[in-house]
């Protein structure tokens, strides 16, 4: 009974802040006011709510011989390029980001070394996957290879970030410990930092890999690879038994690589 008297004695004590929370309020209906002003609602297209009912139907009536066929046609051969593109895009982006993030971490590196760092990972963020698909396909050209490049690059932003939110978050006494030790910049990254990081780092990684999936799917629309060109080909042919088929079988891919990553970050997380 006390215990409960004390929290409610502890709420009325807290600030009200009524003012704050009434500016935050008009500014969010403030913001949804301009976005219903500046947002033209066209409604649907002529026939947009029927290619919506085939799409569906589709999936019940796939084409069964793209479902389960072979060769480089068959939805297994084109889910299994996409995870291909995926897993080496964030390999690649992986390895770029480690010596990225050290170099733009405050508590290991001088402070105008960082903010250089933090600025080039802000200018990488800015730009979507698809603009760097498209960009490298005038590079490289329209296949898987332009698709994992894209994905290395796309994925060195989001992956720097959260390795530099892991290492600045390490206790400044491991840090001082190897100072008085007398080891230099690059011992105490190999011996007493890294060691420390490789769990949070493995887990950031293999959630970027689960994003990456999806992004391989989009980027396959603009000629990067992966099951995206078959799938958007399907649909605008209006061959929407294909459109079925290819659809189940990145359902069931993404279910797969979800399920896969939860479990793996859940250990690294847990130690178990």
């Amino acid at each position: 009974m006390s215990t409960k008297i004390t929290v409610i004695e502890q709420l009325k004590n807290e600030p009200k802040n009524l003012g704050l929370k009434a500016l935050l309020i008009l500014g969010l209906i403030g913001v949804g006011i301009l976005g219903v002003v500046y947002i033209d609602y066209n409604g649907f297209t002529e026939f947009g709510l029927t290619v919506m009912w085939n799409i569906s139907k589709s999936i019940f009536t796939p084409n069964t011989a793209l479902l389960f066929g072979e060769g480089k046609n068959g939805v297994l051969f084109l889910i299994t390029e996409t995870a291909a593109i995926a897993f080496l895009g964030t390999i690649i982006g992986t390895i770029v980001s480690i010596p990225i993030a050290f170099l733009s971490s405050r508590n290991i590196v001088p402070g105008w070394m960082a903010n250089i760092g933090v600025a080039f990972i802000t200018v990488v963020r800015t730009f979507p996957a698809v603009v760097y698909g498209l960009m490298f396909i005038r590079v490289t050209g329209p296949g898987a290879f332009t698709g994992v490049l894209t994905l290395a690059v796309a994925s060195v932003g989001m992956i720097s970030k959260l390795f530099i939110e892991v290492i600045e978050d390490l206790d400044p006494g491991i840090i001082e410990a190897l100072d008085a030790a007398g080891c230099n910049g690059i011992q105490k990254v190999q011996y007493g930092i890294v060691p420390q990081l490789m769990g949070n780092f493995a887990s950031t990684a293999i959630y970027r890999f689960e994003i990456n999936v999806k992004y391989a799917t989009i980027l396959g629309m603009v000629g990067a690879g992966g099951i995206g060109a078959p799938l958007i080909f399907a649909i605008t042919a209006y061959r929407w038994a294909d459109t079925g088929a290819l659809l189940i079988g990145l359902i069931i891919f993404v279910l797969i690589v979800e399920y896969g990553s939860a479990k793996i970050r859940k250990k690294l997380a847990t130690g178990e």
